[in-house]
């Protein structure tokens, strides 16, 4: 198995991405093949692990993709990006799956572009694993669809459920839909008739609405809303972390003896920073297109870089997209 790394992707490439790379391959034991300006990428490698190791190689890809590029103009002038090239390798079979810390727009239109998408799904979607009081659960859309049809959601749904159940462990998923109230009766035209869809689908455990505070709860395992809504409820929960993280920096400057209980609770305050930590799941997954393809965040380090992959990784021994496309036929057949 090797996993295509885009190393010229995301604001603190390439160094902390061939870091991170290099991590992923001593952890994982798994071949990494890091895309990008060769000359460059080489530069990099041979600072962070001066004697080189042979399940790391080098692609060369002679353009990238800046963060304020749009989707339009690199699919039409950058086909020589290592967003293009990275995502060649996995549509000729030459790598499992990809990774790219890049504009989540441009990795998105050009892995649509590239690998296509799976039949039976309309559009793909962007799967974002949550922190909840029960472990992890999944939202979906989280940015890849600001407007969605509803059979979108449908979709959404048995892309989630597929991903709960092989990459979290969680046998029989249970759905919900992000609304405004728990009532059937509650959200607009399209969510109103996408409960209905759901509802019906028998191979999903639909559970009904969800409002935006039980979010962490973990009453649902997939929580299914359109890329809009996923987007807004995703940044908003991570503005909250923040704000709360520098609050409580301050307020540890207050006194001796606030300090002193911080360094009493340190051990819990680090099992709880592991918890919510975004950088533990490394990116989330574009499901619905015909290859792995795993979109980080723009700022990502190297253990984000290095946890990705490992997801990649699951992603692919688990034949993720085998799964989505049974259940997607599944479910169509049940209804």
């Amino acid at each position: 198995m090797k996993i295509a790394v885009d190393a010229m992707g995301g604001d603190n490439a390439p160094h902390e991405i061939v870091r991170g790379a290099i991590k992923a391959v001593q952890t994982y034991d798994i071949d990494v093949v890091l895309v990008g300006i060769e000359d460059v990428v080489r530069e990099h490698l041979k600072q962070l692990l001066p004697r080189g190791d042979p399940r790391l190689t080098v692609v060369h890809a002679d353009q990238v993709v800046n963060m304020d590029d749009k989707p339009s103009q690199i699919i039409r002038g950058k086909r020589r990006s290592s967003l293009h090239v990275g995502l060649g390798l996995v549509r000729d079979g030459e790598a499992s799956a990809f990774y790219s810390a890049g504009n989540t727009g441009a990795v998105m239109a050009t892995a649509i572009l590239i690998l296509r998408t799976l039949d039976g799904i309309d559009r793909p979607a962007i799967a974002t694993a949550l922190p909840s009081l029960n472990g992890h659960s999944v939202l979906i859309d989280a940015g890849a669809n600001v407007d969605s049809k509803v059979e979108n959601y449908l979709h959404f749904a048995i892309m989630g459920s597929a991903y709960a159940k092989a990459i979290l462990g969680i046998e029989t998923p249970k759905v919900g839909l992000l609304s405004i109230g728990e009532e059937d009766v509650k959200g607009n035209e399209i969510t109103k008739n996408a409960f209905v869809r759901l509802k019906e689908c028998k191979a999903l455990k639909f559970i009904g609405n969800i409002e935006p505070k039980e979010l962490f709860k973990g009453i649902a395992d997939v929580m299914v809303c359109d890329g809009f809504i996923g987007n807004v409820a995703l940044k908003s929960s991570e503005a909250v972390a923040s704000f709360i993280g520098t609050v409580f920096k301050s307020e540890l400057r207050r006194s001796l003896l606030v300090k002193l209980g911080a360094l009493l609770m340190y051990p819990s305050l680090l099992r709880i920073k592991h918890r919510a930590d975004p950088e533990e799941y490394g990116g989330a997954p574009l499901l619905g297109v015909g290859g792995i393809c795993i979109i980080g965040h723009g700022r990502a380090t190297a253990d984000a870089v290095k946890n990705a992959v490992r997801v990649a990784k699951g992603m692919v021994l688990s034949k993720m997209n085998e799964s989505i496309k049974l259940d997607v036929i599944n479910s169509l057949n049940l209804l």
